[in-house]
């Protein structure tokens, strides 16, 4: 078992890895009563087209990773949840566009509710009664929320963005594409995406790490997992232009709204330099378009945003974008005025310099707080770790962001045939 200590943090991480390429981490929390644990694969929503090891290529219907999701939780002697429940943990799940996490929170019995955790995750049972069964509830799902607007917006945004990279489909899939699912399918997914070597197990809390380890490492050694070569992912090519520049709907809401996308261009960046790169377009968007900006100020005042007003930027290792939006009665004032705003020069924006550091300060001070939160430590590890960046190389890569950073990650948002808008408007008004 490993040790690092973060001093600047004052944390201390655990890892081991397991001889079936399971890793580890254990992030001890002193003062804290309750533990918080998550055991998370490397698969989403748009992992629909691979090489399974050995195998030809497959394509599997759309929305299969968050049906698996839901169907590990049912066994033949019950259903998770309410082992769970009856035991004193509370439980959870939930399936992204690149990976998929089950968890638990609870303040006693961590051995037994990790065990639970890893048995039921690594050990499937599909049959296809209950799949047919499973359709008809997530179909639910899906419906339910396509009659929410703002769901509806933000995908509308992605769907605008992309040509043929799957992150355009819907998490959950359509109704049509679940009603393909077998059993055959779902252990088929498994077999593939869930083998140790593709997962992370983190524990953070009232977490003791010795026992920790050796509760994983026994219950390991006494399951049979074959060795097994890296899933080939099949990706199609992506133009850094988007689909779509304009698109309107119509929908039951009171008022207008505005999603303006920017598209962030194909790179294929890991580790340290994705993690620059992601931290210097998130200050960037801060800076120009955050609550503390002049844009904001000036579209507040002139009426184009509102409350509901956000600007952030959101990337995987396949792509990435930025969305800036708000609720409004003039979403095309509002769509303009970006637009021009884009338009400025770098060299235009009045003490840059002053607002990095402000703006730097400001995050900084963000993340130290929620490292006061075990969820967000632990959700926030595990998608790090998945994309090969390191959640505790955030500080200092953010201290060593230069002015240099933003121009480059401004550059980028200027491109015009990366922009998008996607408008929500209210039944029959164009």
């Amino acid at each position: 078992m490993e040790h690092l200590h973060f001093e600047q943090l004052n944390e201390s991480l655990y890892y081991e890895k397991m001889e079936n390429g399971l890793e580890v981490y254990v992030l001890p929390k002193n003062g804290f009563s309750k533990s918080y644990v998550t055991f998370t694969t490397k698969y989403g929503s748009i992992d629909n087209h691979f090489i399974p090891p050995g195998q030809q290529e497959v394509r599997v219907p759309d929305g299969i990773a968050h049906f698996l999701e839901h169907k590990m939780f049912e066994k033949e002697d019950g259903d998770v949840f309410q082992k769970f429940s009856e035991e004193g943990a509370s439980a959870n799940a939930f399936t992204s566009f690149t990976r998929t996490a089950y968890l638990f929170s609870a303040t006693e019995n961590i051995e037994n509710h990790t065990k639970t955790l890893i048995d039921f995750v690594q050990i499937p049972y599909f049959t296809e009664a209950t799949v047919n069964k499973e359709k008809g509830i997530i179909a639910q799902e899906i419906t339910m929320y396509d009659d929410m607007p703002d769901w509806r917006l933000y995908f509308g945004a992605i769907e605008n963005m992309y040509h043929h990279h799957p992150v355009k489909i819907d998490i959950a899939g359509t109704v049509d594409s679940i009603q393909e699912i077998t059993a055959e399918h779902l252990y088929l997914c498994h077999q593939t995406f869930y083998h140790p070597s593709n997962m992370v197990l983190f524990a953070v809390g009232a977490v003791e790490p010795d026992a920790f380890m050796e509760l994983v490492r026994k219950n390991q050694e006494s399951k049979h997992f074959t060795d097994k070569p890296e899933v080939q992912h099949l990706l199609p090519e992506e133009p850094d232009h988007v689909a779509v520049p304009y698109r309107e709907l119509q929908m039951d809401v009171v008022q207008p709204k505005v999603i303006y996308g920017i598209k962030a261009p194909v790179h294929q960046l890991t580790g340290n330099d994705m993690l620059k790169y992601e931290l210097a377009m998130q200050v960037t968007i801060d800076i120009l378009f955050g609550r503390a900006s002049a844009f904001y100020s000036t579209a507040y005042e002139n009426g184009f945003i509102d409350e509901s007003y956000s600007a952030d930027f959101s990337m995987e290792s396949s792509y990435g974008f930025s969305m800036i939006g708000s609720d409004t009665d003039k979403p095309q004032e509002l769509i303009k005025a970006i637009r021009h705003f884009l338009t400025t020069p770098f060299e235009e924006f009045n003490q840059v310099t002053d607002q990095l550091e402000r703006t730097k300060k400001r995050k900084i001070g963000t993340f130290l707080r929620a490292l006061n939160s075990i969820e967000y430590i632990a959700n926030q590890f595990t998608r790090y770790r998945l994309n090969e960046m390191d959640l505790f190389q955030v500080l200092p890569v953010l201290e060593s962001l230069t002015i240099d950073d933003l121009k480059a990650a401004y550059s980028q948002l200027q491109s015009t045939d990366a922009h998008t808008q996607f408008v929500i408007l209210p039944n029959g008004k164009k």
